[in-house]
């Protein structure tokens, strides 16, 4: 049996097939080109238990083409990977013999491959989250030019409802009234673009049966749910409720040998969206449920409000994982008692 293990660059990609004692077949660096690297793996293709490739920032067009032209193709988790320190020498030859050195063992930390349908329309999800942020920007400048020219201070709500007749008929002079309008021309944009987005991620989602199972959750509303369901995908991928829980970055990481703690481990391993979502309906939680809001005091109180609310969070998240796995629906005594 072969092994192929591909590291992955933003123009170029070395691979290296080595056998099943490690003997080194094929080494050679290659242009990102998709038709050329199937050309390389083709004489193998009958022996290649398997290709191993990169989780870097540019993977998408790479696995899908492999897969597409019927390789087994697995996703390299490249933050769980650690060669040995003491190596003098290391390179890209090397880091593509050792994904296939791991393949071969049998002992690859692999990252999760989500089917490219629901990628794009997660990756749509992260799109909105982007000109939202942006849309903020516009927003907070707007406000600071308010309490610059009239020394009041105008709600972002307000803000969001102005027109360009309203700041002609503020007063100002030309270059004053150039550069909120310029503020104002950019939000509207970035709205029409957003309101775009979420009539399309509604259309995907919310005839999903656990978009509303998520929606009867404390703190959860129609755009977190879009968010938990399309960053979650298939919650069979995740064996128990911990898992999923450190995927949402809901637990703590600490080291500890003898009683002693030795440090802290990788704190932001997990899903980033994942974790600003729950966090979100965990704030949300505890001013619009009671019983959210006495587990956060009882946690506040013995430690702070920042631990208190990755408290909240956390039950949160099990809670959706037990929801999304069985089909049942939200149970606030079950989650907060």
């Amino acid at each position: 049996m072969l092994f192929c293990g591909i590291d992955l660059h933003s123009n170029n990609s070395f691979l290296v097939i080595s056998d099943e004692n490690d003997n080194v077949l094929y080494s050679k660096r290659h242009p990102n080109n998709l038709e050329e690297i199937c050309a390389v793996l083709g004489p193998y293709k009958t022996n290649l238990l398997g290709v191993v490739v990169e989780s870097t920032f540019n993977w998408y067009w790479l696995v899908d083409g492999l897969q597409e032209a019927g390789y087994c193709v697995h996703l390299a988790n490249t933050t769980a990977i650690k060669q040995y320190d003491g190596l003098k020498h290391r390179g890209d030859e090397s880091d593509a013999r050792y994904l296939a050195h791991l393949l071969r063992l049998g002992l690859l930390p692999e990252g999760h491959i989500m089917p490219k349908a629901m990628r794009a329309v997660r990756d749509l999800a992260r799109k909105r989250m982007q000109l939202v942020q942006q849309r903020t920007v516009q927003i907070l400048s707007m406000e600071t030019i308010f309490d610059q020219q009239c020394g009041k201070h105008l709600s972002s709500n307000d803000i969001k409802k102005l027109k360009s007749e309203d700041l002609d008929n503020m007063g100002w002079g030309h270059v004053e009234s150039l550069c909120i309008k310029a503020n104002l021309a950019v939000m509207q944009t970035l709205q029409k673009q957003i309101d775009g987005i979420e009539k399309e991620l509604a259309q995907h989602c919310r005839n999903h049966p656990g978009y509303a199972l998520l929606k009867s959750v404390a703190g959860i509303g129609d755009v977190l749910a879009t968010v938990i369901l399309l960053e979650t995908g298939s919650i069979d991928r995740f064996a128990d409720v911990g898992n999923y829980a450190s995927y949402c970055r809901c637990v703590g990481s600490v080291h500890v040998s003898n009683g002693k703690k030795k440090g802290e481990g990788n704190t932001k391993n997990g899903n980033r969206y994942l974790a600003w979502a729950y966090v979100e309906a965990a704030n949300f939680a505890i001013r619009y449920c009671d019983a959210a809001k006495k587990f956060y005091q009882r946690k506040k109180a013995k430690r702070n409000g920042i631990v208190a609310i990755k408290a909240v969070a956390h039950k949160l998240a099990r809670a959706c994982f037990h929801m999304l796995k069985t089909g049942e629906g939200f149970s606030v005594e079950r989650c907060f008692t």
